[in-house]
């Protein structure tokens, strides 16, 4: 089935003009796009009504209480608990690794839907207080203890990661700057460590869209596949380099495609006959291909040896 997948990209994109990678996105800088971020994987969307009320939302939510200080301190205090990786993980990095030792998939769903299906699936109901205080009832279900096996790992520049389009690519309904999501389809682990676990979120953006046309003329598609979030939530910069096009022409080859068919990796080709229409590039939801780290990063990975 995989390989049937990964032909999927190799012959019917003989057109997929691979990524060049690019930076990834910058961290949200103003108070209403920084709350704005952590609502969104909060609670499934952004909020409406007057900002106090949003981050006192936030705050009883999270941690039970409010704190004081300026509108950007109070929500920089939320935005690191949520996100930040320093002295000790994130919340989300907790919460992708709880999920992960549960059903061995992190889930794209918001905070408070995954931590109300843990709770259901560990303990048969939902539970009340805190974010916080039931992530720890979590873990201690899950691991055993309410520390969780997280530690640093650097990863080197051009690991690969195998991916899955969420958003169809289709050269007829794509412009340049839409947004392509995808999911990590397989467990990737560093020194015994899982870093890129099974179902996290990426993004890609199309830089250039060409029609099929006249004269064999193919459809043209590019993406840059530029963030790839990884197990402790940090996004890392990904794209299409000569390792992950050379997994893919491996796994191709292993399949039994042709050298033709795997345009992908090379120039586009014309096709001779002044009436002859090129074709288009159809990437179904599922389609897997594999992305490369654009970089070194350190990271929070999960000690295991569970991961496939």
């Amino acid at each position: 089935m995989r390989f049937r997948k990964l032909l999927s990209v190799l012959l019917s994109a003989v057109f997929f003009v691979s990524s060049m990678g690019i930076t990834a996105a910058a961290t949200p800088e103003t108070v209403q796009d920084k709350l704005g971020a952590v609502e969104k994987d909060t609670y499934g969307t952004e909020q409406t009504g007057a900002l106090i009320d949003r981050i006192n939302k936030l705050e009883k939510d999270y941690d039970g209480t409010h704190r004081t200080g300026s509108l950007m301190a109070r929500v920089n205090a939320i935005y690191n608990e949520v996100y930040t990786n320093s002295t000790k993980p994130s919340l989300l990095a907790d919460l992708n690794a709880v999920e992960w030792n549960i059903g061995h998939e992190v889930s794209m769903d918001s905070v408070d839907e995954r931590v109300a299906n843990l709770e259901m699936d560990l303990m048969g109901k939902t539970g009340t207080g805190t974010y916080r205080e039931r992530l720890t009832k979590l873990s201690q279900a899950s691991f055993g203890s309410a520390e969780l096996p997280l530690s640093q790992v650097r990863v080197p520049s051009d690991t690969l990661v195998k991916i899955a389009l969420v958003t169809p690519v289709n050269s007829d309904n794509l412009k340049a700057g839409d947004t392509i999501r995808y999911q990590v389809a397989q467990d990737v682990l560093v020194d015994g460590k899982l870093v890129f676990a099974k179902g996290l979120p990426g993004e890609g953006t199309v830089t250039k869209v060409k029609q099929a046309r006249n004269f064999g003329r193919n459809a043209e598609v590019q993406i840059d596949f530029n963030k790839t979030k990884s197990i402790d939530g940090t996004y890392v910069d990904t794209y299409i380099g000569e390792e992950a096009k050379k997994e893919m022409k491996n796994l191709a080859m292993a399949a039994g495609a042709s050298i033709a068919g795997i345009a992908i990796l090379g120039p586009i080709g014309v096709v001779a006959g002044a009436f002859v229409h090129g074709k288009d590039v159809n990437l179904p939801a599922g389609t897997e291909l594999f992305i490369q780290t654009k970089g070194d990063a350190t990271l929070y990975g999960v000690a295991t040896t569970q991961a496939k």
